[in-house]
Parts: structure tokens; C-alpha cells; sequence
């Protein structure tokens, strides 16, 4: 008995800690007014945590361009600069000021398609979300073990080891959390501040060798006439090739995640996130065009190959190269900093936009809403996704790529709507032709690296089969966060002797159905005094919701007495204003039903699941039975 007693105290202690931090929301809370965090900062270093993910893209950027456009590198990566400045930024800035809560375009679009139709569409979404962030942590520990492994001072017998220490590294980051992630923004001003620095030193060394050795530029410019006839080619082909430098990108979906950490009001919030979205893509363009320009003129073709010392590092060869194995050394560290800690913003994103979206909809387990079972499951898909890559730079760039323009395309796609709803047509057509030209991005990458598709595509269908199967064995929850009754509801509560409730069906309007109801309560039920009978009726505004709070409005018609809500489901509802009014009056309420569901079983079920109706007497008896126990305590159902 006593090792049973251990065992049993040990699985409460594991739990406790894993559920610690557990958040169940209160009364309106919702994917659309969060409070803000304890603690704010200003925008530049807020600007600072989205940089750890995407300033870090400059560690591998400028390799996997090389691959893709070879020459043309340079002028690819100018294009990329104009989509971003001209395409990304702008609609990022309206996505911060109609978003200015963090939730990003997936609750714009969620506000835009009410109903099951946003939340599908939210689902699908994640799966892309899933998918940037998800290669993010395990494409960022794969170069920083490249930049580790690659570093001179390393021994050869590490070679081989680029999938271990990955996944060592991994590990480490989901270690973290566990122990319990503070909020490192001073952490992050520190590991941008130093890596930006070191990349001026090693961008600026580079290009003053390019200046002192012209040969290079026009051997490069012959290279670029010899392979592509006209400019007009070499802009074809770099527009072609443009949706694999989509890296670059990285950031703007991240900015707008961390806008509750901006400090000040609603109005310097958003003023704020654009201050630092406009920010952040202008160094990162002056850095994407010079390091591109750069690398490419200096960096012989065969080194950025794979097996190359340039591959996935080829800012770190320069480095060492041109500056010597110490600072070398130095910029590796750094960059397995700043790398390592992109992958701490994507694990900390995901655990922000997971337990706002599926636990609200039902469509995870209640213990999703915790942070350390949700980074197990992080780490293990992370681990996952890292041995199907077998750690590799180059080959990870497609899924990466493709979550991140699926997120940027549904970020144009809810700016543009949002514009045409609000009567903007000139911004609507004017983000309807980013939106085009991001679809374009979007399709290229999938045609030419289907791999990315298939893993987001693999999420889509894991978040979709866990959340129906979570919808449906959570469906008989309370799903009521908060019960409030008006004056009038309450007076007529407190005016009756004993709580009876005749459940009516909220289209009834005819004083005869009332009459007829009453009287057949009465009479099936042997009610002592037809006095004192209150009219319960519920409707389903949107059984898409899941939970939410409950309010109950008191009102005569025909002289009866009635007592109306809204409610996602009708038998939940019901459930949770008899187990409010019993533990408010004392009184065990009694519920009648007139009506039960008619048909095939399965097709009641999926009425409920799906319309919040169904065969609603013996889903109320049912909700009542789990939450409460005892059968004493438990209010009464009749079914006529």
C-alpha cells in the first residue's frame, strides 16, 4: 500500500508540475481582448526579439540564395528587398493595426468568416503556422550546428555528427522552457546588438575587398552577360527564382506576435509594432542586398554545394576567410546564439497562438492551455521533422519557405478583404495585387519543392483529426466560463418557491403553445400548482464557439415568465444555469422537456456536434451527471 500511495503522490506531483501555469479564461476573455503582459518595453527592443528570428535568416540566407539563383543571386535578392518593402511591410502595418492584440491575419480572417467556416480556415491556417515555426527551430539548430561543426578549432572526429548535435540542441531549447522561459527581450537586444554588429564588420571587410580588387565585379558582371542575353532575362529568371529566397521573410509574422510587449496604450501599441516592422525590414534589406552581393562575388560557386565550406555559412567562410580563425570563431558563436535563440521566438510563438486558438474552439485537450505539455509535443515533432531532413540547411528551406508565404498570403488575402469590407477600394486593389503576386510565390515554391506542402500539409490533417476528436469527447463540458442573470431574470428566480423550468423551443411566439406547455408540465408531471413555472429557451447565435459567458435575460409574454440566452449548445447551456441556480437559491431546479429528437441516432449526435441542437434531454441529463457527481446534489431532468 505504501509503494501505491507513492506512486499515487508522484503522478500528482508530475502533474502539478507539468499543468503548472495552467490558463483556464474567465469571463470575456477571448482570442480578441487580452490583458498585456506584466511586462512592456519599447518598440526598438521588442524589435529586438522579433530579430532573433529575423536578423538570424542572414546565417543561411545568403548560401541558399546562391544555390537557387547562382549569379543572379544579387538581383534576385533586390527583388525580394521590393516585395518586402513594398508588399510584406505595407500589409503587415495594417495587419498591426487591426491586430493589435498579437493574434495576427487568423484572427482577422476568423472576424471576416464567422462560424465553422473561419474556424476551418483558422485550422487549415495552423497547420502552415505549425509549419513555419516548427522548421524555424529545427532549420535554425541545424546551421547552428553547421557553423559549430564547420568552425576550424572543432576536431574532425564531429564530422558526422550534424544530426546529433541538432537534435542536442533542440533538446537544450525545449529543456528551457520546461525549467520555465522568463521573458529574455534583454537577453535578445543583447544577441542582435552583437550579431549585427559583427555582421557590419564582416559585410564591410568583404565589400572593401571587392573595391580594392575590381577584377572581381567584372568577372562577375561577364558571368552574368554570358549566362542571360538581356536584363530583361535576368529579371525573368530572378523572379522565377525569387520564391526560394522567401527566408527573407521571415520576420513580419513574428512582429506582429510580440505587439503585446510594446509599451503604451492600444494607439502606441500599433504605432509602436509599425515603428519596428518598418524598422527591422530596412536593415534587414541593406543587409539582404550587401551580403547577397557580397557572397556571391567572393565565394567561389562550389563552396556554397553541399559538402561546400560555405554551405549554409557563408557570411561565417568570409568571416574566417578574410578576418582570421579568432573572429571567425567569435562570429560563430554568435551566430549559434542568435540561431539557437530564433528557435526559442518560434517555441515561445507557438505556445502564444496554440492555446488562443484550439482549446478555445474545443478542439484540444484542456491541458493544451498549459505551456510544458505543449513544449513536449514541440520538441518531439521538432525531432521528428529534424531526422527527416537529417539535419540539412538547404533541403529544410522549402518547408520553411512555404509556412511562411502561406502565412504572408493569408495575411494579404485578410488586408485586402478587410479593405473591400471597410469601402477602402483603392487599398483593396492595391493589397489585391500583393496578394496576387504572394500566390504566385506561394504556387512557384510548392511546384518546385512539394516537400514543404506535404509537411504542412501532414499538420493540417494531425491539427484537424485531434481537434474533431477533441471537439467531440469534450462536447458534454459545462462549456460555460461565467453565468449572469439580468434584475428581472433574478427576480423572477427568487419570486418562484420551487425552481420548475418547462424547456421551450426559442421560435415559439403563440400564447397557445405557452398555454399548452404549462398545462401538459401540469398534468404529466403532477405538479402540486401550475404558479411559479418559468419558460427556459436558448438559441444558437454560433455553435462553432465553444465555450463562453452566459447571460440570462428575464422577460413576460403572453404572461408567462421566461428566461432567454444565447448559447453555442442548447443542452450545455441548460446544464449550467440549473447548477448555477441550484448553488445560488439552494433549491434542486427541476428542467421539463416537451420535444426529443427524432431519426438516426448518429445524425442527432452530429447536430449537436455541429449545430449545438441534437436529441437535447438525455445530452442535458448527461452533461449534469459529469459535472456533478453526486446524484443528490444533481438537478432533475423530465422528459415528457
Amino acid at each position: 500500500m505504501a509503494g501505491v500511495d507513492q506512486s499515487a503522490a508522484g503522478e500528482r506531483v508530475l502533474r502539478t508540475w507539468l499543468l503548472k501555469g495552467l490558463h483556464r479564461p474567465g469571463a470575456g476573455t477571448g482570442p480578441h481582448h487580452e490583458e498585456p503582459p506584466a511586462h512592456q518595453h519599447s518598440w526598438w527592443q521588442v524589435m529586438c526579439l522579433t530579430g532573433v528570428d529575423y536578423f538570424s535568416t542572414l546565417g543561411y540566407q545568403p548560401g541558399i540564395a546562391a544555390l537557387a539563383a547562382g549569379t543572379l543571386s544579387p538581383v534576385a535578392t533586390v527583388l525580394l528587398v521590393a516585395l518586402t518593402l513594398f508588399g510584406a511591410l505595407p500589409t503587415y502595418r495594417a495587419v498591426a493595426k487591426e491586430s493589435p492584440h498579437g493574434l495576427g491575419s487568423l484572427s482577422m480572417l476568423e472576424r471576416l468568416l464567422p462560424g465553422w467556416r473561419g474556424k476551418l480556415l483558422v485550422l487549415f491556417l495552423l497547420g502552415f503556422v505549425a509549419t513555419a515555426f516548427i522548421v524555424t527551430i529545427t532549420l535554425s539548430a541545424a546551421d547552428a550546428t553547421a557553423h559549430l561543426l564547420h568552425n576550424p578549432f572543432v576536431p574532425d572526429m564531429f564530422e558526422n555528427w550534424q544530426v546529433p548535435v541538432t537534435l542536442a540542441l533542440i533538446a537544450a531549447l525545449g529543456g528551457v522552457f520546461l525549467a520555465g522561459f522568463a521573458e529574455a527581450i534583454s537577453v535578445a537586444v543583447v544577441l542582435v546588438a552583437v550579431y549585427l554588429c559583427l555582421n557590419v564588420v564582416v559585410i564591410g571587410v568583404a565589400l572593401q575587398r571587392v573595391l580594392a580588387e575590381p577584377a572581381l565585379v567584372t568577372d562577375w558582371r561577364e558571368a552574368l552577360t554570358t549566362q542571360h542575353s538581356s536584363p530583361i532575362a535576368m529579371i525573368a529568371l530572378s523572379l522565377f527564382v525569387m520564391p526560394k529566397l522567401a527566408l527573407g521573410l521571415s520576420g513580419f509574422e513574428t512582429g506582429v506576435a510580440v505587439m503585446p510587449l510594446v509599451k503604451g496604450d492600444l494607439a502606441q501599441r500599433i504605432k509602436g509594432a509599425r515603428a519596428l516592422l518598418t524598422t527591422a525590414a530596412i536593415i534587414m534589406s541593406v543587409f539582404l542586398i550587401t551580403s547577397s552581393f557580397a557572397t556571391t562575388v567572393l565565394i567561389p560557386a562550389e563552396e556554397f554545394a553541399e559538402g561546400g565550406a560555405a554551405n549554409g555559412r557563408a557570411l561565417a567562410y568570409l568571416a574566417h576567410v578574410h578576418l582570421g580563425d579568432w573572429f571567425g570563431t567569435a562570429y560563430d558563436l554568435s551566430t549559434i546564439g542568435i540561431l539557437w535563440f530564433a528557435g526559442a521566438s518560434a517555441l515561445a510563438g507557438l505556445l502564444n497562438i496554440v492555446p488562443r486558438y484550439l482549446p478555445r474552439y474545443g478542439m484540444a485537450p484542456d491541458w493544451s492551455r498549459a505551456a510544458r505539455p505543449m513544449v513536449l509535443v514541440f520538441t518531439a515533432v521538432s525531432f521528428a521533422i529534424t531526422l527527416f531532413f537529417g539535419a540539412e540547411v538547404e533541403t529544410q528551406g522549402g518547408a520553411y519557405a512555404t509556412g511562411v508565404l502561406a502565412l504572408i498570403l493569408s495575411a494579404a488575402v485578410a488586408v485586402t478583404l478587410s479593405a473591400w469590407v471597410n469601402g477602402r477600394t483603392r487599398a483593396a486593389a492595391a493589397f489585391g495585387v500583393v496578394t496576387l503576386i504572394f500566390a504566385y510565390a506561394t504556387v512557384a515554391n510548392i511546384i518546385e519543392r512539394p516537400d514543404g506542402l506535404v509537411i504542412a500539409l501532414l499538420f493540417v490533417l494531425a491539427i484537424v483529426t485531434i481537434s474533431l476528436i477533441s471537439r467531440a469527447t469534450r462536447s458534454t463540458e459545462l462549456r460555460v466560463t461565467r453565468i449572469t442573470l439580468d434584475d428581472q431574470a433574478r427576480r423572477y428566480v427568487n419570486e418562484v418557491g420551487e425552481l420548475r423550468l418547462i424547456a421551450n423551443e426559442p421560435h415559439a411566439r403563440d400564447c397557445r403553445e405557452y398555454v399548452e406547455k404549462a398545462r401538459e408540465a401540469w398534468e404529466l408531471h403532477r405538479l402540486r400548482t401550475k404558479e411559479g413555472l418559468l419558460f427556459l429557451e436558448v438559441t444558437v447565435p454560433d455553435a462553432s464557439e465553444f465555450a463562453g459567458e452566459l447571460r440570462v435575460v428575464g422577460e413576460e409574454r403572453h404572461g408567462f415568465r421566461i428566461l432567454r440566452m444565447e448559447s453555442p449548445t442548447v443542452a450545455n447551456s441548460i446544464a449550467a444555469l440549473l447548477l448555477h441556480l441550484r448553488d445560488q437559491t439552494g433549491k434542486t431546479p427541476h428542467v421539463y422537456f416537451h420535444w426529443a429528437a427524432e431519426g438516426n441516432p448518429i445524425g442527432a449526435l452530429l447536430r449537436y456536434l455541429v449545430f449545438g441542437g441534437g436529441d437535447i434531454p438525455p445530452l442535458t441529463r448527461e452533461v449534469l451527471r459529469q459535472a456533478e457527481p453526486a446524484t443528490e446534489r444533481r438537478p432533475i431532468v423530465h422528459v415528457g
